[in-house]
């Protein structure tokens, strides 16, 4: 089976413990899938030290107790985020994108993990603090020196995604091939997306257009908004709150309740068979879980069911 999914590692090592973390890695590959997104700052708001790398840490674990399974993996990791003082001002204390920061952060990652390369690197956030002639041209060097497969840019606004493949292409090394961001089938208000914080994160009609024409990869971060879709006690936040979203979970419950599958496998299966072929990441914290959302990704929605979800705005 192919499984158009990745899985989340954000929380592994913090507040997944070991034995669920594992536990999840395990089912996963068994399952078919190969795609496992994380980051150096994961998760460096759930642990005392006010640092990230527990993800990868325990990722290398991982691979180090299951001989072969590297070699099986998609590994994504990301840069750019992770604070440089504990309890300090973040954003602001960040990384960021600097030649050397990039550089530096690969490296780290490499070394917790205990692997030679990963085969998606992603800037974790836009640093306009940094010339983008110097963020592209450290991270081509890391493609280039062949630690990393292919480059993304994750929460990075649509323009800025085109200057900086545009300075690779004069500077003759690799760009960004992919664009990591929140994805869902509902939508918050646009103004109000940018008051929560989704500014630079959140895709658009105009991402759509943009990476469907240009062929950038899309991943898709909170595809299912931590649990609103079918947890009374996880409502979806104000942003949300509008007259399309009432008419899309409309549209979104004559679907499942058709199919007999649940409100997420349907929001898993709109997102892999949209134009953009998203790339569900999924972070979950319990077999249960995984296996509802692996389901989900493999279903195919008919063509008339599809259009009943997008024609719901």
């Amino acid at each position: 089976m192919t499984v158009t999914l990745a899985l989340g590692a954000m929380n592994f090592g913090t507040t997944t413990d070991e034995a669920t973390s594992v536990a999840l890695l395990d089912r996963f590959v068994e399952a078919g899938g190969t795609m496992i997104d994380t980051a150096n700052c994961y998760s460096f708001w759930n642990h005392p030290s006010g640092y990230g790398g527990q993800s990868e840490e325990l990722l290398g674990r991982w691979f180090a107790s299951r001989p072969g399974v590297r070699d099986r993996v998609v590994l994504s990791t990301k840069c750019g985020a992770e604070p440089t003082v504990a309890d300090g001002d973040w954003p602001e204390t960040r990384e960021g994108l600097g030649a050397k920061a990039v550089t530096d952060a690969l490296h780290a990652s490499l070394k917790r993990m205990g692997v030679e390369r990963v085969e998606y690197f992603w800037s974790h956030m836009e640093d306009r603090r940094v010339p983008a002639e110097e963020t592209v041209a450290g991270l081509g060097a890391l493609v280039a020196e062949g630690l990393v497969g292919k480059l993304g840019a994750s929460n990075h606004t649509t323009w800025r995604v085109e200057q900086a493949r545009g300075i690779a292409r004069g500077l003759g090394v690799e760009g960004y091939g992919a664009v990591q961001l929140s994805h869902s089938y509902v939508k918050p208000r646009p103004e109000s997306a940018k008051a929560s914080g989704h500014r630079f994160g959140w895709f658009t009609d105009e991402t759509r257009d943009y990476v469907v024409t240009e062929g950038l990869e899309t991943w898709a971060y909170s595809p299912l908004l931590t649990g609103a879709y079918i947890r009374a006690d996880r409502p979806l936040p104000e942003a949300y709150d509008h007259p399309g979203t009432t008419r899309k979970l409309a549209a979104l419950a004559a679907v499942a309740g058709e199919l007999g599958v649940s409100l997420n496998q349907v929001v898993l299966a709109w997102l892999t068979g949209a134009p953009e072929k998203a790339v569900p990441i999924v972070g979950v914290s319990s077999l249960a879980q995984l296996d509802e959302a692996l389901a989900g990704a493999a279903l195919e929605l008919s063509v008339e069911q599809r259009e009943a979800l997008d024609a719901a705005v």
